[in-house]
């Protein structure tokens, strides 16, 4: 049996990887490529002492059967799944995008991050 999710699961986590991405978007500013913030968010969760991984395959199954895989572009410490984007806006197709990507796996957080602009945008989401 699952256990109930607590909203406030991985907390500690959490704040450290806001943190890092607080960091990241302070010193490099808006206007970078997606994969210029991932590896710069790598490097500051490394130098917090986290285990993340880039470009994570994750296997998507349906019945039983795999269907397909995506790409976590962060995983850390195994259990939290990292969406960047650098876009103007997050929409609601954003948020639904990393929903299911918890849902495909056994992974119950997952944090979207928008460098896109000078203020960084974020969400704590979980399945």
């Amino acid at each position: 049996m699952r256990q109930n999710l607590h909203p406030q699961l991985y907390t500690e986590v959490t704040s450290k990887i806001l943190e890092a991405c607080f960091e990241v978007i302070n010193e490099l500013g808006a206007g970078f490529l997606e994969s210029v913030y991932e590896k710069a968010l790598l490097i500051a969760l490394s130098q917090k002492g986290l285990d993340a991984r880039s470009q994570v395959p994750i296997i998507v199954n349906f019945r039983g059967q795999n269907v397909g895989q995506f790409y976590a572009d962060i995983l850390v410490e195994g259990k939290i799944i990292v969406e960047l984007k650098a876009i103007s806006a997050i929409t609601p197709e954003h948020k639904a995008q990393v929903i299911n990507y918890l849902k495909s796996t056994q992974i119950e957080v997952g944090l979207l991050v928008n460098f896109g602009n000078p203020k960084l945008e974020f969400y704590r989401l979980h399945r």
